[in-house]
Parts: structure tokens; sequence; C-alpha cells
């Protein structure tokens, strides 16, 4: 079987995961059937790569910190008429290894050799570490 191929995007007006995880709790991010999604304007055309095992892991202030499990994509028509990508998502946000990721706009796609790794479970009580310091300790190939 082929490693999955993956889609990566700049998590824009969120600092920190639990950020993401409360806008996508919002209404205006939840599709018809409770699931949260992210709309884009393009359809990726590598859609059947992504496809069941693909992830769209978000970068947070420079760094890829999350990702969540591609589920489906929707065609959403806006308002305008126009045709836009609905990315259907799993409601679990996984942590991952923090990656730094230079500004880059709309999304890419990511392949599965180059994502970072998931972090185990956070245990009750631990503490997530700061962004800029789990950024930092990356940058030192510390994390």
């Amino acid at each position: 079987m082929s490693q999955p191929l993956h889609l990566i995007k700049l998590c824009v007006g969120a600092e920190k995961i639990e950020d993401l995880a409360l806008w996508q709790k919002n209404p205006r991010a939840l599709g018809s059937d409770g699931l949260p999604r992210h709309v884009t304007r393009m359809w990726p055309k590598r859609s059947a790569d992504l496809l069941p095992n693909g992830s769209l892991y978000w970068v947070f202030k420079g760094v890829v910190l999350a990702r969540q499990r591609i589920l489906r994509l929707d065609e959403v028509i806006g308002a305008d008429g126009v045709r836009r990508c609905g990315i259907v998502l799993s409601p679990e946000i996984i942590r991952t290894a923090a990656a730094p990721k230079r500004p880059f706009q709309g999304w890419r796609y990511l392949e599965a050799k180059d994502a970072p790794p998931d972090l185990p479970k956070a245990r009750k009580g631990d503490d997530a570490l700061p962004p800029e310091l789990d950024a930092a300790l990356a940058d030192l190939g510390l994390r």
C-alpha cells in the first residue's frame, strides 16, 4: 500500500491548538453533519491520493503542531454561486512533533515522509509547551 498524501495549511487567526478546537465548535465551522470542515477555494487535484488516510496538518505561528484526519471532500456552493471544496475533518485534533514551516498561502500537499510524527497522547496533568518553546526545541533538533 502506498503512503498517504496529506495537506498542510496555516491556521490563520489561531495562536495555539486550543484556539483551533474552540473555533471548530462554532456552528460556522461545522457542516450539516456536525463535523468540522475547512472550506477552501481550490479543489485538490490529487484528491484520490488524500483519501482515505490523509490528514490536514495545521501550522501555528510558523510551526506545525497538529493534524486532523481528512474524512471526505464535499462540494460547497457559496452564496456567490462559486464551487468550493469543503475539507471535512475528524473532530479529533492530534498533536504532532513541532516542525518549523515557512509562510505560504493557501494549502500545499505534504508527502507522508515529510510529515511530523504524532506525539503520544497527553497524560492527565501534562502541560503543553508554549509554541515558541516547542519551535525553539525543534530548531535545535531536540523535539
